[in-house]
């Protein structure tokens, strides 16, 4: 089977990423011989390599439709900064995509960028929505700087400083409200709080 083959079988199942496992049942090959089929169209540049056994067979899909694929079957959502410029409240393009996932912490890195992800409790992966664009779901822009305010207090200290925000008029305050009383850490919540209290005020100046 030569590569133009292979990669129309992938096609033929629709979807935009694939696993070495599938390919390998689709092409009636073993894992070895699918994993070296798909390195081969990879390196032709037909394919990218996601991720250890994940391989996206479109590489023309939206960029911020990434981390779900990646962290499959996992879902994942686009926030932090990445959603914070998506929404226009910060004017800096992060070089990185940041998302937040209910699986581990990690990051990594991509043909098509770097991929930071950030675990938030289940009860807290709530506040996102379909891009009109694509697939790609992405935070609100409460929930995005919600989830910056949640996750500053973190070891790495990555979103201990704030952007520079330019917050619109039609922000709705009382959401970052709602997300905050679901924190379960009274610390956390506090601490959360303040710095609304704190963002709130700097906008208003």
């Amino acid at each position: 089977m030569n590569q133009i083959e292979a990669l129309q079988q992938l096609r033929s199942l629709g979807a935009p990423a694939v696993e070495t496992r599938d390919v390998a049942a689709l092409l009636q090959v073993s894992s070895s011989n699918a994993n070296t089929i798909l390195r081969r169209l990879a390196a032709a540049e037909m394919i990218v390599h996601l991720s250890h056994g994940r391989w996206l067979v479109n590489p023309k899909i939206d960029r911020l439709a990434l981390p779900e694929l990646i962290s499959a079957p996992h879902p994942a959502y686009i926030s932090l900064q990445s959603a914070l410029f998506h929404h226009g409240l910060i004017e800096q393009i992060p070089s990185t995509l940041y998302a937040i996932t209910p699986a581990r912490t990690r990051r990594l890195k991509t043909p098509m960028g770097a991929v930071s992800f950030h675990r938030m409790p289940p009860e807290l992966f709530i506040g996102f929505e379909l891009s009109s664009h694509s697939d790609a779901k992405i935070a609100t822009p409460e929930k995005a700087l919600f989830d910056l305010l949640y996750l500053a207090p973190g070891r790495s200290r990555l979103f201990n400083r704030l952007p520079e925000l330019a917050v619109p008029r039609r922000f709705k305050w009382q959401r970052l409200q709602e997300f905050t009383d679901l924190v379960k850490s009274p610390g956390r919540q506090a601490f959360i709080a303040e710095r609304i209290k704190a963002i709130r005020s700097a906008a208003s100046d």
